[in-house]
């Protein structure tokens, strides 16, 4: 075994020494704190006191007697769906699209639509939604006559989870949606002229027969990319309709464990609402391979 590593050192050893500092702050900041949310979740624990062991009290209260978490649960799902899945399905064919265009057009493409992942856009969309006759939305809608009045689009109860699932969307097409580009752009394209030999008509044809399986380590970090984005989309939601939203229309699991967490300082049963979010995440995880790469073997 030691024989193994001084080899693996000897050829690679410069690539090991420029990951060791992301190495060192991801397992300090990341892996550290997530393993200590596993024990932390069974005390009760409010970051001055010593933890207090309770067992599965944490567990207990939030599926027997918080009506708010297991409202969150079915927002959370719901939300995941349309941000996750429908966002990944848009991403998905926007960077097939793309990727038909010349060079030019598909780098100033990928920038376009890029750029909104990685910019703080929540005062133009609050801009946009805002309740007053100035807001973009509701002059628009009252000048071509759809409405008489100006709609609270993010403190009416009927509006706001529709509202964060917009600005959602709008700022899903982060790195999952480049790991896609990357792979139209990796793709040999002498495959398609065996497909085109092998009876290969159209495009579409090329598409599931060809392009599907030839990326499927870029379809799964993209739906991963996916999954994690939307089951954790807790600031989109706090800046846009505010926290907590009006009657909890678009109140998550991970605005819960926020609530718990940074507003009422109770580790302990945050460390429970993420765990449960964890599981949520790896269950849906698991289900999406196996639907997806089921058929792509």
């Amino acid at each position: 075994m030691a024989e193994k590593i001084r080899k693996w050192l000897k050829k690679d050893g410069e690539c090991y020494l420029m990951l060791l500092p992301f190495l060192i702050l991801f397992t300090v900041f990341t892996v550290v704190p997530v393993l200590m949310s596993v024990p932390v979740g069974f005390t009760d624990f409010n970051m001055i006191q010593k933890p207090e062991f309770v067992g599965l009290s944490n567990y207990k209260a939030l599926f027997l007697s918080d009506k708010i978490f297991m409202k969150s649960i079915r927002i959370t799902l719901v939300f995941a769906f349309f941000t996750g899945f429908v966002s990944f399905i848009l991403c998905f064919f926007l960077a097939w699209f793309i990727n038909q265009l010349s060079a030019f057009f598909r780098t100033f493409f990928t920038i376009i639509f890029y750029i909104p992942s990685m910019a703080n856009v929540y005062a133009v969309w609050k801009i946009i939604f805002s309740g007053d006759i100035n807001g973009y939305l509701n002059s628009f809608l009252m000048d071509v006559g759809v409405i008489n009045a100006p709609i609270q689009w993010l403190t009416d109860g009927n509006y706001i989870f529709t509202t964060a699932v917009i600005v959602q969307l709008w700022l899903s097409l982060g790195s999952g949606f480049l790991a896609l580009r990357a792979g139209f752009q990796n793709i040999d394209r002498t495959m398609y002229e065996v497909g085109a030999i092998e009876g290969i008509e159209n495009r579409w044809q090329e598409l599931f027969y060809i392009t599907v399986p030839c990326m499927k380590p870029h379809i799964m970090f993209a739906v991963i990319m996916q999954i994690v984005s939307s089951f954790t989309a807790g600031s989109v939601i706090q800046n846009v309709v505010g926290f907590p939203s009006t009657d909890y229309q678009a109140h998550t699991v991970m605005t819960h464990a926020y609530d718990y967490g940074w507003v009422r300082f109770e580790m302990g049963y945050a460390s429970a609402i993420c765990m449960i979010l964890f599981m949520l995440m790896y269950t849906v995880n698991q289900f999406a391979e196996r639907i997806i790469f089921k058929n792509t073997d």
